[in-house]
């Protein structure tokens, strides 16, 4: 055999992978459907017809926890990665012309704070310094396996050891605030806790991206943990930024670092299938015909699509497959790129705030209005009031576009899979007219500006990047789905019931966004395995 192990798909987690699978003195093959290498990780030109050089991270668009020791073990400052702090890290823009920022700075924040919600700052400080420390306790979690439930004799005591370690010193306080917040409504907790509408939609614009369920359903309240772990190359909590290049320069720095360890990557090698032999995974078969022989395969592909669609049906127990086929997964959200040829001027956006300051603006509704158009979205309609997350990019990277050329680009959510009239294909337009009509709203000048515009549906999503039914986390993030959980009970460690097949994407612990954990986690028990 020509190589040790296959990984299956080049996404940051298969390329971390195979990073530390090489390091450890393996012979890894990469393949990767696409012609770049990057997943939904990846910097691309919006219309190179209309507007050639404009780049955009066409997927994920904001670093946030990408884990610090993986930075650090595998040189990606050498190789080129450059990240810069978003500060303000959310800004929120309102109907009535005022924009909100949420600050690191505490002066500052303070000072936003006493202007919009006086009565709110003190209870604020003090519900982040709680949710900081919460946060802490779960971040350790993130660069380990999940506790085996199911393990015995005296693996099942180091197992209990493990976890009782890390919760060492948690008061009864903060053991129910953890389950307050891992199985709470996000919308309750608000309403709780502070009286400011504008102040109760700023958390909101930063605690349910990507997320099934609107603020007031249960298990919603964890968002606003997961999102004050650690990132950055200083380790800081609640860290986000902006990419130099676009997202894609981090997943270029980890190709550059996979190839300086000796990793075969080949680009436009779609698999077909995984190649399996009496229980064993022994290889791929390539859409092309070609087959690959490796002694373990490991899949970066969603559950889904690994084991019902790249595993033979007479391969896996009927059992397992009804559980997997049971993932929730349906994504609720797409993405709208646009080249401007001026910077969209925000209603009320303060006269001080640097470029860098004016990259990030949400447009984000009430918590009614994010309830309902949740439950729209789940009656497969397309709601009225986008969710609309937006970054100017190039107000913080001018590598990204020309002179005279500025690159936004707009998550938004909630939107259904499946539409109960018509399909995507007729309502691409209407999606990407919607976001521009609220733009407009806040910033009337953009409508005009428009030079180019690209619009990414869920199915899009699915079809362009190879993620079952578009969801950006390979599985929604909830309580049923997560930890131990993660992608099925008994299923949680990376490995799989196919002997020498592993997992190690988004769908598996600690799930998804741009973190690089899985992929670590999972070469780390291919090793120690």
């Amino acid at each position: 055999m020509q190589h040790d192990i296959i990984v299956i798909g080049a996404g940051h987690n298969g390329l971390t992978a195979a990073a530390y699978l090489a390091r450890a003195g393996k012979k890894v093959l990469v393949l990767e459907r696409r012609d770049v290498v990057g997943g939904c990780a990846v910097t691309e030109e919006v219309d190179p017809e209309l507007a050639p050089g404009c780049r955009v991270s066409t997927a994920s668009y904001i670093a946030s926890m990408l884990r610090p020791t993986i930075i650090r073990d595998l040189k990606l400052g050498a190789y080129g990665l450059q990240m810069v702090a978003c500060d303000p890290g959310v800004q929120a823009a309102f109907e009535d012309g005022d924009v909100v920022a949420w600050w690191g700075d505490e002066p500052r924040m303070r000072s936003e704070l006493e202007r919009i919600a006086p009565g709110d700052a003190a209870r604020f400080f003090e519900t982040e310094d709680e949710l900081k420390r919460l946060a802490a306790y779960l971040q350790p979690f993130f660069l380990e396996s999940p506790p085996d439930l199911h393990a015995r004799g005296m693996r099942k005591v180091g197992e209990l050891w493990k976890t009782w370690r890390r919760f060492y010193g948690v008061t009864g306080d903060e053991v129910s605030g953890l389950v307050r917040f891992l199985t709470g409504s996000l919308g309750e907790f608000l309403d709780r806790r502070f009286e400011s509408d504008k102040l109760k939609r700023l958390i909101l614009s930063n605690s349910l991206y990507g997320k099934h369920g609107g603020p007031y359903q249960p298990g919603t309240a964890m968002g606003l943990l997961f999102h004050l772990l650690s990132g950055g190359d200083a380790e800081q909590q609640a860290w986000q930024g902006h990419v130099i290049g676009g997202m894609g320069a981090i997943t270029q720095a980890l190709r550059a670092a996979c190839e300086d360890l000796g990793v075969e990557i080949r680009t436009s090698a779609p698999v077909a299938q995984i190649n399996i032999a009496n229980g064993n995974a022994t290889g791929v078969t390539l859409e092309s015909g070609d087959v690959c022989d490796a002694r373990l395969v490991v899949s970066n592909a969603d559950p889904k699509r690994t084991f019902l669609g790249l595993v033979d049906t007479t391969e896996l127990d009927a059992d397992f497959r009804r559980d997997v086929a049971n993932i929730r997964m349906d994504g609720p959200a797409g993405k709208v790129n646009f080249v401007l040829s001026e910077e969209p001027r925000v209603n009320g956006m303060p006269a001080d705030r640097t470029k860098p300051q004016r990259s990030l603006f949400t447009l984000i509704p009430t918590l009614a209005d994010a309830e309902s158009n949740y439950n729209a979205s789940q009656r497969g309609e397309l709601p009225e009031r986008l969710w609309v997350d937006c970054v100017l990019a190039s107000n913080a990277d001018e590598t990204l576009a020309p002179a005279g050329r500025h690159v936004l680009t707009c998550f938004v959510q909630y939107l259904p899979y499946s539409l109960r009239t018509g399909t995507w294909d007729n309502h691409r337009d209407l999606l990407g007219d919607r976001v521009t009509e609220l733009l407009a709203k806040f910033a009337p000048n953009l409508p005009g500006s428009v030079v180019a515009r690209r619009v990414y549906t869920p199915v899009d999503l699915e079809a362009t990047f190879g993620i079952t039914e578009g969801n950006i986390f390979h599985g929604d993030i909830s309580l049923e789905q997560m930890f131990f959980m993660r992608p099925l009970p008994r299923w949680a460690h990376y490995r799989t019931p196919i002997d020498n097949l592993w997992l190690c994407g988004a769908g598996t612990h600690p799930g998804g966004g741009v973190t690089g954990a899985p992929g670590y986690n999972a070469a780390h028990a291919i090793l120690r395995h």
